[in-house]
């Protein structure tokens, strides 16, 4: 959340959900009810400060406090030895005994189309330098891509389909 307000300078709780679905929602998993529940729990421990628009619909607009700021910076200063969390529907049904082929060719078409659309991300950031730390992740999200691909290619081989 501090990340996303850094980067977009403020936003209502709408728009941090249109910018993590574009974005971070890629590497990270984020419920759309914590996108309106979280910025008001950060604003009342100060990481935030919030205005209501004076008309209209008198949305909540948050910006990044000093706090927030300062905060951020310490959060991205640490190194992290965390693995990633795997949730994958696919590889769980392959587990309790699932078709291979079936399995494989609709995680084959979705893993490939999910390529296509990161190369196509990462080649429209091409020399944006604001943009590095996308590209970076971008960069893993490629390497991650075509890893599937090719694991569920040999899926689909060894099952006798594709």
């Amino acid at each position: 959340m501090l990340g996303l307000l850094e980067r977009e300078g403020s936003a209502t709780p709408y728009e941090l959900k249109s910018l993590v679905a574009a974005g971070v929602g890629n590497l990270w998993s984020v419920p759309h009810s914590q996108l309106y529940a979280e910025p008001q729990r950060l604003a009342r421990a100060g990481y935030l400060t919030e205005e209501r628009e004076r008309g209209g619909r008198r949305r909540r607009i948050y910006s990044l406090s000093d706090s927030g700021r300062a905060a951020l910076e310490a959060w991205r200063a640490e190194g992290t030895d965390a693995l990633p969390e795997l949730r994958d529907l696919a590889l769980l049904k392959l587990f309790f005994g699932a078709d291979p082929a079936a399995v494989a060719a609709r995680q084959l078409a979705a893993h490939e189309a999910k390529l296509a659309e990161y190369e196509a991300l990462h080649a429209a950031l091409a020399g944006d330098a604001a943009s590095a730390g996308p590209a970076l992740t971008l960069t893993a999200g490629i390497a991650h891509e075509r890893e599937w691909v090719g694991y569920w290619k040999a899926v689909a081989r060894r099952a006798g389909a594709r």
